[in-house]
Order: C-alpha cells, then sequence, then structure tokens
C-alpha cells in the first residue's frame, strides 16, 4: 500500500506570516492539532514547516507571548521529515516511529505539499501488529521531539 492511498489529500494551511491566533482558530473549526505550513509566494503550496497545538501552547502560551502578536514562523518547526505519494505505508510508519512524530507531511519532488498522514490513518490502515509497533514508538517517552 503507498502513501497516497491512506494520506488526507489538499489539508489546510498557513503561511509563515499567519498570526498564531488566526492558525488556532482554524485548528478549532476545523477540529485538528497540526497544519501545514507552506511559502507565501509559492502560489502551489512547498512546505516550509508545521505548526502543532503544542508548539502554540509549549512556545507561545507557556512562554507568555501574545498569541495576536505571535506570527506562524515564531513558533513552526521548520524542515519537517516528509513522505513522498509512492512510499510504501511501511516506510512511513518507519519514519514516524524513528522520528516520534504523530503525524507526516506528503509532498511531491518540489517540496510541494500534497497531503497528511496521521496516527490514525496508519491505525485504520495497517495491520494491528504494525500500526501497535508504530504507536509504541511514536508515543515512547524522552524522544527528541519531546522538548526536553
Amino acid at each position: 500500500m503507498k502513501a497516497r492511498e491512506i494520506m488526507t489529500g489538499n489539508p489546510r494551511t498557513v503561511t509563515p506570516s499567519t498570526s498564531v491566533r488566526d492558525a488556532a482558530r482554524l485548528m478549532k473549526d476545523e477540529d485538528i492539532g497540526v497544519v501545514p505550513v507552506v511559502e507565501a509566494d509559492s502560489g502551489a503550496g512547498r512546505l516550509v514547516g508545521i505548526l502543532t497545538d503544542r508548539d502554540i501552547a509549549i512556545r507561545c502560551v507557556a512562554a507568555g507571548k501574545d498569541a495576536s502578536k505571535c506570527e506562524v514562523r515564531d513558533l513552526m518547526s521548520a524542515s519537517p521529515k516528509t513522505a513522498r505519494a509512492d512510499d510504501s505505508v511501511d516506510s512511513v510508519m518507519e519514519l514516524m516511529g524513528s522520528e516520534q512524530v504523530r503525524r507526516i507531511p506528503v509532498v511531491d519532488e518540489r517540496g510541494i505539499l500534497l497531503g497528511i498522514i496521521s496516527q490514525a490513518d496508519i491505525v485504520r490502515q495497517a495491520n494491528d501488529k504494525q500500526a501497535e509497533s508504530t504507536v509504541e514508538k511514536i508515543s515512547a517517552p524522552g524522544g527528541k521531539h519531546s522538548g526536553k
């Protein structure tokens, strides 16, 4: 099975200059915990980062910053790990486990955002043992994205 078969296509996006408050509203309205960040001037959606609800909570709110004055560029994780549409689901699961991330953007050869694969997509599509192993790796304490 290929990444394109399980990804959510055309995800909602923001640009680096989007206010954090607007990004948070988008997350609330769409009931999502992550939003891909694309270049404002590319017109084609080249991925430049990713913003999570945790980024907002930790890097903005907990740091005492004003969300209406922060821009996405101040909080996003730049150059996130990505998958390609033709990658196998197994390789996507391996990447999610090794990076300990719950979502992987899917891009084309130019870095244009095509979709996103979530942990839930993996659980719905993979066999029980594969999904269980991936979720365990993602959720292991002390990963490089844990903020420690």
